[in-house]
């Protein structure tokens, strides 16, 4: 199963200055221990943005750079998006494979995933980016609103939507 694991803001805004809009303890929490053994997958800014640009621990990590010469220690390092989609394919045999950003990687992807996970944040972050707003794609079903919680001070829900119309990678 491939799986994209994120969360928005009102506006499906999903981050600003290669960051993340909102610090959410539960949230991440939620992120943890939902990847955590499992395969993650992303792009090279989503890597850099970690703290030391280390790979995610007990994850096996696959990151895409469009440039050849960046290979990073730890990782699966591919370098083009067929690639990219041949090893998620490859690793979705045994695995859950987690699809973790940024806002490239989640749009191109998001034909090739079986659901999203996404955390909604009531609150506007301010952001740069944005994801797909699923409740208005038709490829995309709600089967989980998930229960309004507080995390710190922001209202979240966790919710996850089934793609209805998954393309098979090739």
């Amino acid at each position: 199963m491939i799986i994209s694991i994120l969360n928005c803001d009102k506006k499906y805004g999903i981050g600003k200055r290669n960051g993340l809009l909102f610090s959410l303890p539960l949230d991440m929490k939620f992120f943890r221990e939902t990847t955590q053994g499992h395969t993650v997958c992303m792009g090279e800014n989503t890597l850099l943005s970690f703290p030391g640009s280390k790979p995610l621990k007990n994850r096996t990590n696959i990151v895409l750079s469009q440039d050849p010469t960046h290979n990073y220690e730890g990782v699966i390092n591919v370098h083009s998006f067929e690639d990219f989609l041949r090893a998620m394919k490859e690793r979705e045999i045994s695995d859950t494979v987690f699809v973790i950003g940024g806002a490239s990687i989640y749009r191109q992807t998001l034909p090739y995933v079986d659901q999203v996970l996404l955390t909604k944040v009531n609150a506007d972050g301010g952001a740069e980016v944005f994801f797909v707003n699923l409740d208005e794609n038709p490829d995309f079903e709600c089967i989980d609103e998930g229960t309004p919680v507080m995390d710190g001070d922001l209202e979240i829900r966790f919710t996850t939507y089934k793609n209805k119309n998954k393309k098979e990678i090739i």
